[in-house]
């Protein structure tokens, strides 16, 4: 019998696809944090030594996932620029493929809304 995924394991799932893409674009990790709820889950340094804060979060259906808090937004890029560092937004949209309404199962398979990294400009605002 399957279950329903918790919002941790959802999460956990969303980081994993975005965490794949930092390494297949050469980030080397210095910090990963998967506790739901604590900002970023991925502080990385590219070739450059350019620090980044990575803010993964799992959006489900009808949420759009490239959408964030503005607010929030705003004090998140007020410590980037105080550790001089940049940052990513990877909203990653997860929901069952044959019904969108219903929720991901445990061991099933599911549907992926991700467009990658978006930058988010710490210098504006």
């Amino acid at each position: 019998m399957s279950r329903i995924l918790t919002k941790q394991e959802l999460h956990n799932l969303a980081m994993n696809i975005v965490g794949e893409e930092l390494e297949k674009r050469g980030f080397e990790f210095i910090a990963i944090n998967s506790k739901l709820g604590k900002h970023p889950q991925f502080v990385c340094i590219d070739k450059l030594n350019q620090r980044y804060f990575v803010i993964v979060k799992a959006i489900a259906h009808p949420d759009n996932p490239h959408n964030y808090d503005m607010v929030w937004m705003e004090a998140f890029k007020k410590h980037a620029r105080e550790q001089e560092a940049k940052v990513f937004y990877a909203g990653v949209g997860l929901q069952n493929p044959e019904n969108p309404t219903k929720p991901v199962f445990l061991n099933e398979a599911y549907a992926v809304e991700y467009a990658g990294l978006q930058v988010i400009e710490t210098h504006l605002n």
